[in-house]
């Protein structure tokens, strides 16, 4: 896994034994106190509407309308104005977000504003009052809703239909779903669009004009709704300005002082590379010029942890504000015991800083986020990922490296990355002013950040991909010629054919115009040898139902479900089996069958041995290998027949953030199977006193109120 080092210009730098490590005392340059004064929280006045607000609500009156604006600039005020609008005349509207955590709160603050009445929710996790008029859910429930609308020759029950985050588009993983939404739709139903901004909004526009017959209006606001200030962190604790001050836009470079530091050969450190740096002493500085509280960008979710151990200089707090922080965490801490004996829990409290990053259990989160709203935290350490769809802002944010970890390598942020991050700079209505401050470091790229700080932001290129429950789900209602034709209207060959470019790569598969109908057929063939789909291109009786699975294993599960190897009546088992078609990373399964239940391991090998044969002719045809590990499955058997959450923590051996995903993602799959209860009426029934058993403290939170 290589990770490109720090560099500036023509030389690198070296970080080693000859640099030295400096006493961290607070100190700014002169030319920053006309910068610092402008700190403080503007008057409260009567709101105003921005010209951009106004104009997408005169837009989506008449037609779709994307808006792109940066993050925090009040997207959110037109999404209400327009449902409010649709609600006064009796209507319906449909809000989608690609989170359940956005989704929750957008269901609660719609709640506040329209009356619970009038708002439900559909996030897989949550099922409430959905026939509301107004409606949140997640974009792949309202993808599934354009599925079964089609199949049964409806049209969706909406006047209007909001996709938040439309950036997602270009999302690697999830993408495609935002786009067979688009695709989907019907063009009488309004789309609005609200995104952070992105490099080729005309194109997206253009393309869905030419799909759905109308024009779609751009809203474009590129003015950050807080001004964002630039800081170079030196590793003494002296702040300065990153760029050079009183030139345009154009001319910006790096300040001379910063400049200086750079080109050292040894230039001193805040910290060695393998040591943390001393958080403390860097919030004493930013605490002293009042630039908390701050969002720290790390690399890692282990380091986000592991930076609180390095806070303990923040410990002197003013009493006032240590006495309402700890009576807001208690407040916070009745409504779950896991909460109220967290490990992180002192940090939180006498130090007033706190971890985020998906590792930790939902309900934490939300206290963080909750805590950093309410500005009783001084920082948060959080990773690159926070950005998207969290919304607690900070004064400042601060970055320690200029690259991040995608799964498979460290890379450059991008435009649109380093843009996301640097908008939770400055609250809007609570700062005049944002700072971002770049602490230098082996791997700190400081001319690639000054480049950032007033780039444009990337394009979003089509992501996508053909997959056996999409292929499932058209046929219940299109034959394969007229899945042809969705394809062609698909924004990866509108991409193609405007680049007047035969192809173009993506995730390491070159996509031609042809691509996408080939590896339908493909997908289609193999449902054909496999006995879901006739050889006429029209469903089995078995690929009718096999349809509801809407899921990443569709099929897999389906074949359990025609060899009768799923068990139907133990509830605790169906949701251990159901865990290991969820499991998708890596499981040392050597110590578990010492300690796995008789009856788990005899239904674990009955279902691994059964669809053995089936997964290796997926394999054989180029449809991927899922593993099938033990671990999961016995972690999910010792939740699901009431053990505590500690002793399901010690069997799973993974972070309690990933094994609440995995409980949460179980459940979903045995939401799909609950669909099943025409064909399979027991296992059906199995399967919701098996959601029942996972769904329960501190993995369902849809009780933990934060109010």
């Amino acid at each position: 896994m290589h990770r490109q080092k720090g560099f500036t210009g023509k030389s690198k730098r070296r970080f080693g034994k000859k640099s030295k490590i400096l006493e961290i005392r607070p100190g700014a340059d002169p030319k920053l106190k006309k910068v610092f004064s402008s700190i403080g929280i503007p008057e409260k006045g009567t709101f105003q509407p921005d010209t951009f607000q106004l104009q997408a609500l005169s837009a989506i009156d008449r037609t779709d309308c994307l808006v792109t604006a940066p993050t925090g600039s009040g997207k959110t005020w037109i999404a209400q104005q327009a449902i409010a609008r649709i609600n006064a005349v009796g209507g319906k509207s449909w809000y989608a977000s690609p989170l359940k955590a956005l989704t929750n709160s957008k269901y609660d603050e719609f709640s506040r504003i329209f009356g619970p009445q009038n708002v439900g929710i559909l996030t897989g996790d949550r099922k409430e009052n959905t026939d509301a008029p107004i409606i949140t859910g997640t974009a792949e429930i309202l993808r599934n809703q354009l599925y079964d609308a089609m199949h049964l020759g409806e049209t969706l029950r909406t006047d209007l239909v909001i996709l938040d985050e439309a950036h997602f588009l270009g999302d690697g993983d999830r993408g495609v779903v935002w786009e067979e939404i688009m695709i989907y739709l019907p063009s009488r139903i309004p789309l609005l669009m609200l995104s952070a901004t992105i490099g080729n909004a005309e194109e997206i526009a253009e393309w869905l004009a030419s799909i759905r017959s109308k024009k779609c209006v751009i809203v474009e606001e590129k003015k950050r709704p807080v001004p964002l200030f630039p800081l170079f962190f030196h590793p003494s604790g002296k702040l300065f300005p990153l760029l050079t001050l009183g030139v345009s836009k154009e001319s910006k470079k790096l300040n001379k002082n910063v400049k200086e530091y750079l080109g050292r050969s040894h230039p001193p450190l805040i910290s060695y590379s393998r040591k943390f740096p001393p958080f403390g002493d860097i919030l004493r500085v930013l605490k002293k010029y009042k630039l908390v509280p701050a969002i720290f960008f790390l690399k890692s979710r282990s380091d986000c942890d592991h930076a609180l151990s390095r806070c303990s200089e923040n410990f002197n707090l003013d009493e006032g504000h240590k006495a309402k922080l700890r009576q807001r965490i208690e407040e916070l801490a009745t409504r779950s015991l896991h909460i109220a004996n967290h490990r992180q829990r002192w940090t939180l409290e006498h130090l007033a800083v706190g971890s985020h990053h998906s590792g930790h259990l939902p309900a934490w989160k939300l206290v963080i986020e909750r805590l950093m709203t309410e500005g009783l935290l001084d920082a948060v350490f959080a990773t690159s990922t926070v950005a998207a769809g969290v919304n607690f802002p900070a004064r400042s944010v601060v970055f320690l490296n200029s690259d991040k970890f995608d799964g498979r390598e460290f890379k450059p942020f991008s435009p649109t990355e380093f843009h996301q991050m640097t908008g939770r700079a400055g609250r809007r209505g609570m700062d005049h002013i944002g700072f971002a401050v770049a602490i230098p470091g082996k791997f700190m790229d400081m001319l690639l950040l000054t480049k950032l700080i007033d780039s444009s932001s990337s394009d979003i290129v089509s992501q996508i991909k053909i997959n056996f429950s999409m292929i499932l789900n058209l046929l219940l209602s299109h034959a394969p010629d007229q899945i042809k034709d969705l394809f062609e209207k698909s924004f990866a060959t509108f991409q193609i054919v405007k680049g007047k470019k035969k192809e173009f790569v993506h995730q390491g598969i070159k996509i031609s115009k042809k691509y996408l109908w080939k590896d339908f057929q493909r997908h289609l063939k193999f449902l054909k040898k496999t006995g879901f789909v006739t050889e006429k291109g029209e469903l089995t009786d078995d690929g009718a139902w096999a349809s509801q699975l809407r899921v990443d294993q569709p099929l897999l599960i389906a074949e359990g479900f025609r060899r009768r190897i799923f068990p139907d009546t133990d509830p605790a088992l169906l949701a251990a089996i159901m865990a290991v078609f969820v499991y998708e990373g890596n499981s040392d399964d050597r110590n578990d069958t010492k300690n796995m239940p008789k009856t788990l391991l005899n239904t674990f090998f009955t279902v691994t041995k059964g669809l053995g044969s089936f997964s290796k002719i997926m394999s054989d045809h180029g449809f991927g290998n899922h593993s099938f590990f033990m671990r999961p499955a016995f972690a999910i058997y010792t939740w699901t027949t009431g053990q505590p959450w500690e002793k399901t923590l010690s069997t799973a051996d993974m972070p309690e953030g990933n094994l609440a995903t995995l409980i949460l993602r179980t459940a979903e799959n045995l939401r799909q199977i609950r669909a099943l209860h025409h064909t399979f009426p027991n296992t059906s029934e199995t399967a919701k006193k098996s959601i029942d058993l996972l769904l329960r403290d501190p993995v369902l939170i849809e009780n933990f109120s934060l109010t």
